[in-house]
């Protein structure tokens, strides 16, 4: 393995000024720093960051905690963190919950063991503050991506759940639809209680009825076919004039299921009932945008979060709290039509 004493000789200088150039700092002539920077490339030096971290306390890593990396809406968050951290000088450390709370208190001891400076986190649920208390504890701060949790004391980054959710039942109101059924998360998970609250009040402000068998609530990342049937042979094992004309799926991943379950049951779409959604569904929007939704800013989730991070990392001053509420955009497609 090259060290920096290789480094030195070949550079002609002194040990410690192969140390200064690397961490960039103390005063290095310009004509000593481009002779050892080529004496680096040219031996293939890579550095020890277990060293390094062992003399500076920080391992320049940052741990990111997503519910589901498989979905486009976490994977976007996850680029837009990285490419930041990457560009403050930082590496991501990455972990899927699968919506899983067991699976996220593994990844917690993980993140621990691994000494990152810090964590961003989209909690599997509110039962999460114990977790990140934990962090806490260990002087690790903490910064929420895309959910908020009842008591938590720190910097968030979220969407506009409540606002996004009005104008999709304000859209489909406008559309003529007046039975709006809601297949939602579950209720505690912060983004499923804004995201039902927005469709409650926007029925109450319309004068609209509120139907108690039109909510339900299914998973928001393992979502069963049946469950998702059953919920629409439920909604429409009525006569014609109780059933609903349109449904709100509270995320791209229960749309889809939604969309299937309909498909199996023989309603068409928008023929027969509109369905409205939050989150892209993706890939197929790029070839054939279909579903009508609320897309979130996600790459901006990860660039913000990563800053305030590395802000509380660095222990820059700033705000005692800091709340990002980004606003959806509601892109109206195919998957609803006027009644």
């Amino acid at each position: 393995m090259v060290t920096i004493y290789d480094i030195a000789k070949k550079a002609n200088v002194s040990p410690m000024t192969v140390s200064r150039v690397i961490n960039n700092s103390g005063n290095i002539k310009i004509t000593t720093r481009e002779k050892v920077e080529k004496a680096i490339k040219d031996l293939g030096y890579v550095p020890n960051s277990a060293a390094r971290s062992l003399t500076s306390n920080k391992t320049k890593t940052l741990g990111l905690i997503l519910t589901d990396i498989a979905n486009p809406f976490f994977s976007k968050i996850a680029r837009g963190a990285e490419d930041a951290a990457v560009e403050l000088g930082y590496r991501v450390l990455i972990a899927n919950t699968d919506e899983d709370f067991e699976k996220e208190n593994t990844y917690i001891d993980m993140m621990l063991s691994a000494r990152v400076d810090g964590v961003l986190i989209a909690p599997t649920s509110d039962k999460t503050i114990a977790q990140i208390n934990r962090l806490k504890q260990h002087n690790i701060p903490v910064v929420l991506l895309d959910r908020t949790i009842k008591d938590f004391a720190g910097d968030y980054v979220i969407g506009d759940s409540y606002e996004g959710s009005r104008k999709l039942i304000e859209h489909l109101i406008n559309y003529g639809h007046k039975n709006i059924a809601l297949i939602n998360g579950p209720s505690n998970v912060s983004t499923a209680r804004d995201r039902q609250r927005g469709y409650l009040e926007t029925l109450k402000l319309n004068d609209l009825p509120v139907h108690e068998h039109y909510i339900s609530e299914i998973d928001f990342k393992n979502v069963q076919s049946g469950d998702a049937k059953n919920i629409i042979q439920h909604l429409m094992n009525h006569n014609k004039e109780k059933r609903p004309t349109a449904i709100f799926a509270a995320n791209n991943f229960i749309a889809i299921s939604v969309i299937q379950a309909l498909k199996e049951l023989g309603f068409h779409v928008p023929q027969d009932i509109s369905v409205v959604c939050f989150d892209e569904v993706e890939p197929v929007v790029y070839f054939d945008p279909f579903f009508t939704v609320a897309a979130q800013p996600a790459n901006q989730f990860g660039r913000i979060g990563v800053q305030y991070l590395v802000e509380r990392v660095e222990e820059k001053k700033v705000e005692k709290e800091r709340r990002i509420i980004l606003p959806p955009d509601i892109h109206i497609r195919k998957s609803t039509s006027k009644i």
